[in-house]
């Protein structure tokens, strides 16, 4: 399902539907606020970072997860990642292990993170932080948990997207954020922007301005040397992911030859009928089916070995600034 197009606008160009909709907004926040309030917000025994965004989508959290728990190996630590397993049927704790689980199990981005530290599911984030700790974690790395109130956090990080903003700024279903910025700053301890800053944030300085008084890392996403010369190949990329223009852009920028893209809902599941569809477009194009990491593992056995993958790494350009804020709370 793609966003509204008044999402996206100021509000005064955004028409009516922000007016239509601005009760059921309040009554979102309202319903957020007191979730929040109530807690528990249990302690565990050993730190909890959290990851998360205020918008709805994607804005680069699972690309962060990976740097976060990639520099806290090198730091000598075993992170352990928690995620719910969105549109997983696996209710958990349950460890993944991606040569026995699917992505219907567990949900794609566990089964990509697990290839990166320890990852478990759980539908209750305190049970599945409580099953990592129980095998050895020394550190949770809570995936996409800005807003769960279950447990407390050591270090809290707002991942935005510097290109698309906040959108119109407001709560959904007038905008598309999942709670106001501020009350996002209120839980947050640094911000990471990913992407260079976009003209759209011109309409919205105030509220861009207050979320950059948090501590601020920037950074982007690039793709991973993998020895792969992509210079020239001719490809249809196909993906379902929060913004699959990024993912076209990035091969464009690497000197693929995008002769056609598919886009799909986040995290939808592309049956076998539709594959064999997108391989003969592929075929009468002589171009060769390329997706995204986080696509790949939605595919499936068969498929993963016929298309290729673009992997993708968080670059952070001030990693010391990122390094001291994860040392901190070991302190």
């Amino acid at each position: 399902m793609q966003p509204p197009d008044f999402w996206k606008k100021p509000p005064n160009r955004a028409g009516i539907w922000p007016l239509v909709l601005a009760p059921l907004s309040k009554l979102w926040q309202w319903a957020g606020v007191r979730r929040w309030q109530q807690g528990p917000h249990t302690k565990l025994d050993v730190p909890v970072i959290c990851i998360g965004n205020v918008n709805l989508g994607g804005t680069g959290k699972t690309p962060t997860v990976i740097e976060t728990v990639t520099r806290l190996i090198s730091m000598g630590k075993n992170p352990h990642i928690v995620s719910k397993g969105y549109k997983g049927q696996l209710i958990g704790p349950t460890k993944v292990d991606p040569t026995t689980h699917t992505a219907n199990d567990v949900g794609d981005e566990p089964l990509l993170l697990a290839a990166f530290a320890t990852t478990w599911i759980a539908k209750d984030r305190i049970a599945g932080a409580r099953a990592a700790q129980t095998a050895g974690a020394d550190v949770i790395v809570l995936d996409d948990g800005l807003q769960n109130s279950a447990m407390a956090k050591d270090l809290t990080i707002l991942v935005a997207d510097a290109e698309m903003g906040f959108g119109n700024g407001l709560v959904v279903p007038s905008g598309p954020l999942r709670e106001t910025i501020d009350s996002a700053v209120a839980k947050s301890n640094l911000l990471l922007t990913i992407g260079p800053l976009g003209d759209v944030h011109d309409a919205f300085r105030q509220k861009w301005e207050a979320v950059t008084k948090l501590p601020h890392v920037t950074s982007t996403i690039t793709p991973l040397q993998t020895g792969m010369d992509w210079q020239g190949m001719s490809v249809l990329a196909f993906a379902g992911i929060g913004r699959p223009e990024k993912f076209y852009n990035t091969l464009k920028d690497m000197g693929v030859v995008v002769k056609a893209t598919r886009s799909f809902d986040d995290h939808q599941t592309i049956p076998t009928s539709l594959l064999l569809r997108l391989e003969k477009e592929a075929w009468e194009m002589d171009a060769q089916l390329v997706t995204t990491e986080k696509d790949a593992v939605r595919l499936p056995k068969e498929w993963q070995q016929k298309v290729l993958t673009v992997p993708v790494r968080l670059k952070i350009h001030d990693p010391k600034a990122f390094d001291k804020a994860l040392e901190v709370i070991f302190l």
